[in-house]
């Protein structure tokens, strides 16, 4: 047939109303290899992240370097004025004390590390995104009212559309679906 757009799978989604049966799904659906599902739900659930088999994050690394960087930032641009650039001997104070460079040396060590945190999440979470295949799927906009939506995406590795289907119905899903771009 001419014009007939032929669909693939995105995804495989599933419905949970307890975020207990939740968690002990999102523990069986990792233990059986699948690495690239989401968890989409109204509120946090303590210790998803761990069911999920999530590695640690490496946001607070990035936090240490912006903040390391914001406090020599500023020592080495207070003693550069104040020691090099533009010498003035006021009282005879020293040019360059570090008890004077506490306030400043504070605020870019907080201001850098907040910057750098807020770069490097975006970054992490690939945001901003614009659009999503599942945006349409009436369960998945339930999801941040009342629902906790798994889905498991067409491009994990592990994904049999009808292995992926089982798994869920098997987990105590509800409305097991798949989803088509």
């Amino acid at each position: 047939m001419a014009g007939t757009k032929k669909t693939a799978p995105v995804a495989v989604m599933g419905d949970f109303e307890d975020p207990d049966a939740l968690l002990k799904a999102a523990e069986k659906i990792a233990n059986a290899g699948y690495t690239a599902f989401d968890i989409y739900t109204p509120y946090p659930v303590h210790g998803l992240d761990r069911a999920m088999k999530l590695p640690k994050t490496k946001l607070s690394f990035f936090s240490l370097l912006g903040g390391l960087a914001g406090f020599f930032t500023a020592l080495l641009m207070i003693w550069w004025t104040g020691a090099v650039d533009y010498k003035l001997n006021i009282g005879g104070k020293p040019l360059f004390a570090f008890q004077f460079a506490v306030p400043i040396t504070f605020e870019l060590t907080v201001l850098f590390c907040a910057l750098t945190t807020f770069a490097v999440m975006l970054v992490l979470s690939k945001l901003p995104k614009w659009y999503s295949p599942y945006q349409h799927d009436k369960g998945f906009q339930r999801a941040v009212d009342d629902l906790f939506v798994v889905a498991i995406p067409a491009s994990d590795p592990r994904f049999i559309l009808e292995d992926a289907k089982r798994l869920l119905e098997n987990v105590g899903a509800k409305n097991v679906r798949v989803v088509e771009d």
